[in-house]
This record gives C-alpha cells, sequence and structure tokens, in this order.
C-alpha cells in the first residue's frame, strides 16, 4: 500500500477494448439508482484502519477521508480534508495541514483538528501487530492549534511524510465511535469519505451510499456501488459474464485476462482495461542459513533466473521483467541486475560457484505462500525450480504454506528462500528500498546495510523534491545487486473488466493502484 519522475503517470491507463463503438456520456447519468456492483477477491481484514496494512485499504479509500490524497494521474500528494499541508522548516521536520472548512463525519459530527489527532494518536497507541502504526516511525508529535490546524513534528527529516498521510492507513475516523486505546469492536464504520457503508457482510459485500456530507476532493459519477467479495476468480468472471456484476478489480488470473483480451466472440459485451502496476514480486535470501550462505551462491541463482521465460510460460505476459527493486514508472527505476549479470548462463553461473569453491549441486528449499498472491504463485515456483535444476547446479525443494503460518516462519528466519510480494503503501522510491533493510525489516530477515540506512535514506529524505533523488536510489539498488539478498522478478499489469455500457473504469485506479470507485458510471448511449 502504492510516483514513480515519479509515478509516470501510474494511473495513465490503456485502454483495451474488446467491443468496438462510441459513447455519449451524461451527468443525469449519475444520478441513477441502480448500484454499480464491482467483484474482487480482495476482501478486507478488518473495519478499524487501526489494525489494518493490507487490501482493507480498498474499502478505506471510497469510505474514510485523508489529509491527503492522490487523485488519478497525480505524482504527488493532493488535498483532500486538508486544505493545504505544507513542512514549516527546510529540513522537513514539521508539517502543518490545514483542514478545510465545514468538515463533518457521516453521522454529523464536526471533523477538526483533534479528530484528526485522534485518528492517528490511537494508530500508534493501539499498537496492532502488523499494523500500520509502522509507516509512522519518524512521527514524534501531532499537536492541534484551534480547530482547522494540526501540525506533525517528527524526529527527524523526512520529506515522504506527506506519503504516509496520503495512505488509507490515515483514515480519519470520529472519536466517539472509535476509542483511543482499543479498537472499535460493534462491527460498525464512520468515515467522511465520498461513501457511507450502508451495511457490511464479512467475506460477502459491502453495501456503500453516496455520503451526503462529503466535502473532499472526489468527483462523484455515481450514487451507490455494491463490492461483492469472491473466494475464486472464476466465480467473479463468471458472475461478471452473467451480468450480476458489472466489474471486476483484483484477482483476474493471467489465462483469464487472455481469455478476455482474445475471444471476443465469447465475451461479447465485454471490456478490459490494462494499467502499468507497481507491485512486484521478488525472492528473500536469508544468509544465516547455511545453504545460501554465501554470496555466490546468491549470485549464481541471479545469474540463472530467466525472468521473461518465467512471465512468458506463467503469466502469458500480464507482467513484465523486473531488474531492480524499485519498479519501472517510480523515480530511481534501473536495471541494475540485468547490467550485472545480463542475459541467463549456466555457465557463468558454474564459474562463479567454482571460484568460490562451492560444491555443486546445492540443495535448496524455496517456500512460498499458497494463499496470498494468486494461484499462480505455485506455477512460478515450480518454473524457478525448472531453470535452477536445468543448469544442474542446484537440487530445488519447493513447499508452500497458507499465508498465516508462512508469515510467522519468515519472520522467525526458517525459510532460506522465500517468495514476497509488495504492493507499495505510496508511490514513491523509498517505499522499495527502506522496509527492506536495517534490523527490523518487514521481512524478518535483518540486513544491516549501512550506506543505504545511515547516509542514502537520511539524506533523500530531506529531499522534498522526489524527482530529485533518482541518482541516491540508484546507488541503493547498486548496494543490493552486489548484496543479493533481495532478487527482483517482476512486476505487475493491473486489469480492469466490465461491461461495455460502464465507463470511468480508465480513471479508477489512483497512483496507489485501490480502485476510485466513484469514477465509475453506466453510459447513457451507444
Amino acid at each position: 500500500m502504492f510516483n514513480r519522475t515519479m509515478l509516470r503517470a501510474a494511473a495513465a491507463l490503456a485502454s483495451m477494448s474488446l467491443v468496438t463503438g462510441c459513447s455519449l456520456f451524461s451527468d443525469d447519468d449519475a444520478d441513477g439508482a441502480q448500484p454499480i456492483v464491482v467483484g474482487t477477491t480482495s476482501a478486507p481484514s478488518t473495519l478499524d484502519p487501526a489494525a489494518a496494512w493490507d487490501s482493507s485499504w480498498e474499502l478505506y479509500r471510497n469510505v474514510f477521508q485523508t489529509l491527503l490524497s492522490f487523485p488519478t494521474a497525480s505524482t504527488a500528494p493532493q488535498p483532500d480534508a486538508a486544505e493545504q499541508c505544507k513542512f514549516t522548516d527546510p529540513t522537513n521536520t514539521e508539517l502543518r495541514c490545514t483542514l478545510r472548512e465545514g468538515l463533518t463525519f457521516s453521522n454529523g459530527h464536526t471533523l477538526d483538528a483533534a479528530a484528526v489527532k485522534h485518528s492517528i494518536d490511537r494508530i500508534r497507541t493501539i499498537d496492532v501487530n502488523g499494523g500500520p502504526n509502522g509507516l509512522l516511525g519518524s512521527l514524534k508529535e501531532i499537536r492541534t492549534e484551534g480547530p482547522r490546524t494540526v501540525t506533525f513534528k517528527l524526529s527527524k527529516p523526512d520529506a515522504t511524510f506527506p506519503f504516509v498521510l496520503a495512505t488509507p492507513a490515515m483514515a480519519l475516523v470520529d472519536p466517539a465511535d472509535y476509542p483511543a486505546d482499543k479498537l472499535r469492536e460493534d462491527g460498525g464504520l464512520t468515515g467522511s469519505g465520498p461513501f457511507t457503508l450502508e451495511s457490511y457482510k464479512e467475506g460477502d459485500r459491502a453495501e456503500l451510499r453516496k455520503n451526503t456530507r462529503y466535502n473532499g476532493f472526489a468527483d462523484r459519477k455515481n450514487d451507490a456501488v455494491t463490492i461483492r467479495y469472491f473466494k475464486r476468480s472464476e466465480a467473479m468472471v463468471a458472475a461478471l459474464k452473467n451480468r450480476e456484476i458489472d466489474a471486476t478489480y483484483l484477482g483476474l488470473t493471467a489465462e483469464e485476462v487472455v481469455d478476455l483480451q482474445e475471444k471476443k466472440e465469447a465475451n461479447e459485451g465485454l471490456q478490459i482495461v490494462e494499467s502499468p502496476g507497481v507491485d512486484i514480486r521478488y525472492l528473500v535470501f536469508n544468509p544465516k542459513d547455511p545453504s545460501v550462505r554465501e554470496v555466490e551462491v546468491r549470485q549464481a541463482i541471479a545469474q540463472l533466473i530467466d525472468r521473461g521465460e518465467l512471465i512468458n510460460k506463467v503469466y502469458r505476459g500480464t507482467a513484465e521483467p523486473l531488474y531492480s527493486m524499485v519498479p519501472k514508472g517510480i523515480a530511481g527505476h534501473a536495471t541494475s541486475f540485468f547490467d550485472k549479470y545480463g542475459d541467463p548462463s549456466a555457465a557463468k553461473a558454474r564459474d562463479i560457484l567454482e571460484e568460490a569453491g562451492v560444491e555443486t549441486p546445492v540443495k535448496l528449499d524455496l517456500w512460498f505462500t499458497t494463499d496470498r498472491y494468486g494461484s499462480a504463485t505455485a506455477d512460478e515456483f515450480a518454473e524457478i525450480k525448472r531453470q535452477l535444476e536445468q543448469s544442474k547446479l542446484f537440487e530445488v525443494t519447493i513447499q508452500g504454506k497458507p499465508w498465516k503460518d508462512f508469515q510467522e516462519g519468515y519472520q522467525k528466519g526458517s525459510y532460506p528462500v522465500f517468495g514476497r510480494g509488495w504492493f507499495p503503501d505510496f508511490p514513491d522510491p523509498d517505499n522499495f528500498i527502506a522496509p527492506f533493510v536495517g534490523k527490523e525489516n518487514v521481512l524478518g530477515t535483518p540486513y544491516d546495510s549501512p550506506e543505504i540506512t545511515q547516509q542514502l535514506l537520511p539524506q533523500t529524505r530531506q529531499l522534498s523534491d522526489r524527482g530529485a533523488v533518482s541518482k541516491k536510489f540508484e546507488r541503493a539498488q547498486a548496494i543490493l545487486v552486489e548484496d543479493v539478498r533481495l532478487l527482483p522478478l517482476w512486476q505487475g499489469k493491473i486489469y480492469i473488466a466490465s461491461r461495455e455500457e460502464i465507463a470511468g473504469t480508465e480513471r479508477a485506479l489512483d497512483p496507489q493502484m485501490i480502485m476510485q470507485l466513484w469514477s465509475l458510471h453506466r453510459q447513457t448511449s451507444w
């Protein structure tokens, strides 16, 4: 959760329609009472923002406000509940935000500076394990000055802090409904966003209605949206074809995307929109494990992986090769791994191991999660195993576990090599480097790299012009290439499939790749 000068307009979506024709749009259509029904395989884990650092953000963006946000095609945080947010000092250690006038929550209660302070303070106080408090490491204190001014004092320079405030994790909540020291327990939700949550059935559906008290940036094109949650993508696609839902978001497999793109007659009346994604997949190496302790073993693996073949075989072109942890479209993106290793080569990998005196074949255990990144993950790891064993330099065993057990395992350092995915919290190169380094990082495998953690990251966080940080992040990626503690594999593309009468899909994704449901509406004629 999320640009990437910055974001090469990661929201500049390229529409590939499976139908032809022209449409006329009418603002009157926005008043239609029939809800837009959207299907997804990404259900919330909780309704309380203080507990979620996950796909729950998809719902939050549509029912809560944040001080700042990322409208479609924006390359930096823009005002939402705030009228403006600015650093008051050249060192980027104090950020002052002024709220819009007349803000209220959907229940009519006032949304003021005190409510903002309450919303973010409770994240820190409750400090849910795996929750969003991890985003607030640079925050020292929050002060309010009257009803409309709130100031964030940081413990160190951090030009990325406005990006943090723009994440759905920093959703603004009503102090009357959300306790300061514990999570909300009544199953309700009170926000000030574009929609209100009228009803919610966990794992099944969420019914949203236009919030008549909303005062923010969203230009709402519909009055109501129903989100249906599916456990499997096949059922979601079937519902789309049977006109039970109007659009899909998150969960389409590569085969389903190709089917929708290529079988036009069978899928008459449907369209699909492709967006360049910024989610990434990568391997993590635990150097405490004897099998990958030697850097040469990790380098040999980096020399062998054929990303193009992996994508063609498993993902059928619905992803693209990634040669650095910072994906294409983000400031600082590079091709560092390709620059060092070039094309895959078993001969070069053999030379690396022989020069280091490593006996072959190296026995290697690869781990993946069975239920988080899609059904193709098992096939992906089978292909990685095939590529490594084809070289005769490795003997590979692959093992999978459900996410909860998998997460516990890698946090304990139980896996020598494991696969992870990353959906950015915000569209900045910092969010593709900082979470993975340091003694305490999101991977559970300490990665002490003083040049990155003590020099490069602190230096870049002093620069408000995020387009000016590229060189330093290129240096950070060069260090990652030498260490091979992380091995980027691919970055995704995002697809929205919909009925032909649904408009607005080309503007529905913000730069964090979160769906702005208010953009969808029905076309009046063709």
